[in-house]
């Protein structure tokens, strides 16, 4: 709202951001996301923009910017299935998303021009974890997981949810000693995660999660298990040397893998890690400073825009 690229002259504009926030309403019942309102919410917005404004309809929205932070992003639906045959909108395929989604394939719930982002994870309540925790102190839980396991014997098959890869690390590692796996809500999480080593970070309903980002904030290892997930700001943020990734038909493994990656390049990962750098990439300011994610994802826009104004000029 207050950086130097916001102008308040619309001729000056690259891009128009549409403050359109489905995500404001979103719960269901027995903590099914609802979103189903999501497509009449930013139709209604795109009808008054290309009614009383002329941008719109200049490009027909392909300078225009949408947030869409949901599983599987402009779907606008928590299931895969139905999110793919759903697909994004007419009225949105011209436009820039910034979503938390992202896989490396072909699919219709990227098929737009896109940014992939960190999901929100506030940045006072980091840091007020690490004056009580700091990034470097002990760290006594080996392996740690809180969020939803199915042991519903409807659900475990993982057909809507996880694609069983929660239940089967439940199953297999829930008597495991050097496993802290927890089923319900607790306050204070954040606190469990910074006195770990690793934290498993599952896919759910979409291959992403919000953990992913809160494990490397509090310098815990993300133990990545979601094939083919493409993580935020991959161009900013070192994924590989700073996280592990594990196929989803190895889990069964786990054990085995923390234990051999704990007796070789562990400190070396934590050391890359621990890099306030990385923390400042992943995280959102009130107000946007050098190397947050707010400020690297003003620059991956600046590149769309720079290739849009590269186009034009090949084409006169």
């Amino acid at each position: 709202m207050n950086s130097g690229v916001r102008t308040f002259d619309m001729s000056e504009a690259d891009l128009f951001f549409v403050p359109v926030y489905v995500s404001c309403d979103f719960g269901g019942r027995n903590g099914f996301p609802v979103i189903g309102h999501a497509r009449a919410v930013v139709a209604s917005a795109v009808d008054v923009i290309s009614s009383e404004y002329s941008f719109w309809n200049r490009s027909n929205g392909a300078d225009h910017v949408f947030l869409a932070s949901h599983d599987h992003g402009a779907c606008f639906h928590a299931m895969e299935d139905k999110a793919m045959v759903n697909g994004i909108p007419e009225f949105m395929r011209n436009s820039i998303i910034l979503q938390t989604f992202g896989v490396k394939q072909r699919h219709p719930c990227q098929d737009v021009e896109h940014v992939v982002i960190p999901p929100y994870v506030s940045p006072e309540k980091v840091k007020s974890t690490l004056i009580d925790y700091p990034v470097n102190g002990r760290r006594d839980i080996f392996a740690f997981f809180r969020g939803k396991m199915e042991v519903h014997p409807k659900n475990v098959s993982g057909q809507y949810y996880g694609r069983r890869v929660r239940t089967e690390i439940l199953r297999k590692f829930g008597k495991n000693k050097q496993f802290f796996l927890k089923r319900h809500r607790f306050d204070g999480y954040q606190s469990e995660i910074v006195r770990s080593v690793f934290c498993l970070c599952p896919r759910g309903w979409a291959p992403w999660s919000p953990r992913i980002v809160e494990a490397a904030a509090l310098g815990c290892v993300p133990v990545i298990i979601a094939d083919g997930i493409r993580l935020p700001l991959e161009f900013a943020v070192p994924w590989p040397e700073i996280s592990l990734t594990v196929a989803e038909k190895d889990v069964g493994k786990l054990a085995g893998i923390l234990d051999d990656v704990a007796v070789t390049n562990l400190s070396l990962i934590q050391e890359r890690l621990w890099d306030p750098k990385v923390r400042q990439a992943l995280l959102y300011n009130d107000e946007v400073e050098v190397g947050d994610a707010a400020w690297h994802i003003i620059a991956a826009l600046s590149n769309i825009v720079s290739r849009f104004d590269h186009r034009r000029v090949s084409r006169s």
